[in-house]
């Protein structure tokens, strides 16, 4: 048996109603306060607020709706979830989804990460909507290249291209769970990933480190052989940045590469 709305939930009232209606018809799931105000003028405070506690609509932070679709069922906006890829795209711009998020998104770890990573070239602090942390990332106008549009629940989202993505974790292997997980990702599935892609994003991102970091991790993985003409020519710079940028300022200097090797990988205890 089909419910009717009034069944499913606590009827509407004209302005209630009037909101909805029009926010469907632009195509507005997801809304904002001013949104709603442009629809029905200084009342909209009042009038969103009944609808979220008749249940219709789900408050995601201050200021940022979503309309529970009737195919939820009984329980409204208590049952009703948004893809947090989908929530991440409306809180900053510009923006794209990227580092361990579009990792785990492009099948690159099996690793799922409890934080959705937004890269932007402004700087903001992390957010909490609905018990879900969102972490900003503040990139350089430079290094805010290499996303694309997918569509998440029918909304076109920007995430970081898979080759753009590792080059942002080894740029930041802090927002990626730490080098391992980018070092894992090149071991387990370097031929889903168009390494000479990867070396033109680091060049184009003009970070030396990230040539530094992909370098070591593949003679440590035992790949340079395959890919190691795409960094015949590279020439460490100065200093000994770092090869993990979560680990300890301790280790031992890498003069082939420049790096400061404060983090043990070990790709044979990765098969196990």
């Amino acid at each position: 048996m089909t419910l009717s709305a009034r069944e499913y939930k606590p009827g509407l009232g004209k302005r209630e109603a009037s909101l909805i209606a029009a926010l469907a018809e632009r195509n507005k799931a997801l809304f904002t306060a001013e949104d709603a105000k442009s629809v029905i003028g200084q009342d909209a405070k009042e009038v969103v607020r009944g609808l979220v506690r008749k249940k219709w609509v789900l408050p995601l932070k201050r200021g940022l709706y979503a309309i529970v679709p009737l195919d939820v069922g009984v329980k409204g906006a208590d049952a009703f979830v948004v893809h947090n890829f989908v929530i991440a795209s409306l809180l900053v711009e510009p923006y794209y989804i990227g580092f361990w998020s579009a990792l785990n998104y492009h099948g690159l770890t099996d690793q799922i990460p409890r934080t959705t990573f937004i890269a932007t070239t402004r700087a903001r602090h992390a957010i909490q909507v609905l018990d879900e942390e969102y972490r900003f990332v503040n990139l350089t106008p430079e290094k805010f290249f290499g996303w694309q549009e997918v569509d998440i629940e029918g909304r076109a989202v920007r995430i970081a291209e898979r080759e753009k993505t590792v080059a942002d974790c080894l740029d930041h292997p802090e927002h990626c769970g730490g080098i391992e997980q980018v070092a894992r990702a090149f071991y387990f599935y370097h031929r889903e990933v168009n390494m000479e892609r990867v070396v033109k994003c680091a060049e184009q991102m003009g970070n030396r480190t990230i040539l530094k970091r992909l370098g070591y991790i593949l003679d440590r993985t035992e790949l340079l052989a395959e890919y190691g003409k795409l960094l015949a020519d590279f020439v460490p710079s100065a200093g000994f940045p770092r090869l993990d940028s979560l680990s300890p300022k301790r280790g031992r200097h890498d003069s082939h590469w420049g790096l400061l090797i404060n983090y043990d990988l070990d790709p044979e205890g990765w098969r196990y």
